[in-house]
């Protein structure tokens, strides 16, 4: 059974720092795409980061880049997203998403609140 399992989110001031992890099990990790993405009350979910399967940044979206920076430990099957110089418009739920070489390889954690907030 595959799990994506998030954490490390939270309440933070404007300015502050986050470091959010996904834990992987039942999967071979190191084949998989990982993703992070985001979803704000009453909007969409939207990609924020993603990294190839040896751990290159591919993709950061416009609004993220310079302040987040995603990496992976395939050691761990372990993915993160250092999040830095938070803004309040970051608040939202992110989710991790492992993204395989089929169709149906595609998985969702559960997300972890991030909340910017002074």
């Amino acid at each position: 059974q595959v799990q994506l399992v998030e954490s490390g989110g939270g309440l933070v001031q404007p300015g502050g720092s986050l470091r959010l992890s996904c834990v992987a099990s039942g999967l071979a990790f190191n084949r998989y795409v990982m993703n992070w993405y985001r979803q704000a009350p009453g909007k969409e979910r939207e990609l924020v980061a993603a990294t190839t399967r040896a751990g290159g940044a591919i993709n950061y979206r416009d609004s993220v880049k310079g302040r987040f920076t995603i990496s992976r430990d395939n050691a761990k099957n372990t993915v993160y997203l250092q999040m830095n110089s938070l803004k309040p418009e970051d608040t939202a739920v992110y989710y991790c998403n492992a993204v395989g070489w089929t169709s149906d390889r595609n998985y969702w954690g559960q997300g972890t609140q991030v909340t910017v907030s002074s």
